[in-house]
């Protein structure tokens, strides 16, 4: 299992915050890199899960921010889909409105372009959720989600899939079990130790195999100027 450490949290003065979106700019690359692209073509995984441990992880934000990322290192498609029936977000990164998305793709039978918009990256696309309320309603029935992510994976070349929290709903499990693997995402002022670990064995009894795991909303008190020098 790859450890990253992402800063998502703005310090007091400008420079501060400067700083810290910076840092969070070189791990969210140094994590592309190590999942994405150094394994190379053949051995890198097509499709991965981004799991909060619970909600307010901040995995909606390190989703898009890895998506915009691979998408500027590869001349593959990469798509990002807003698996996350119950608190859609992912359109928000995007500043998009949510319309037809990944639940009414999963109610049909067209076609995941049918659904997918572009982004201002060329080779960067958006499934937003879709329709669905609070409960998804039957629109994560196994088999179905079998076929539909294997029609996903033929369309592009990676998809990043937003998912609920582990440790609210069955849902980030089934949808993970579709992907090649998961980035496991901790929130530094928000999760229990307890309940990461039990995250972490929960997948491991799923079979499900750890890409890596983000500290997200990591905060740094100490003034830029001592950073530097660190």
């Amino acid at each position: 299992m790859r450890n990253e450490k992402v800063v998502g949290h703005k310090r007091g003065t400008n420079g501060d915050a400067r700083h810290a979106s910076r840092h969070a700019g070189e791990e969210i690359f140094k994590l592309v890199q190590r999942v994405f692209i150094l394994p190379g073509p053949g051995y890198a995984p097509g499709a991965v899960a981004f799991c909060g441990v619970g909600p307010g992880a901040g995995c909606s934000w390190l989703c898009a921010r890895v998506g915009e990322v691979l998408a500027s290192q590869v001349s593959g498609s990469v798509c990002l889909v807003d698996a996350n029936l119950r608190a859609p977000s992912l359109h928000f990164q995007f500043d998009v409105e949510k319309g037809s998305g990944f639940s009414d793709f999963m109610r049909t039978s067209e076609s995941p372009c049918d659904f997918a918009r572009r982004l201002p990256a060329m080779n960067l696309w958006l499934i937003t959720a879709g329709s669905a309320g609070k409960e998804p309603n039957g629109a994560l029935a196994a088999l179905k989600l079998r076929a539909r992510f294997a029609e996903l994976r033929s369309e592009f070349d990676f998809v990043l899939v937003d998912t609920p929290a582990l440790d609210s709903y069955a849902d980030a499990v089934l949808l993970s079990q579709q992907t090649d693997g998961i980035i496991l995402v901790v929130g530094s002022h928000s999760t229990r130790r307890e309940s990461a670990l039990n995250a972490k064995k929960n997948l491991e009894a799923a079979q499900i195999p750890m890409l890596g795991a983000v500290l997200n909303k990591r905060t740094y008190p100490i003034p830029e100027a001592i950073y530097r020098n660190i």
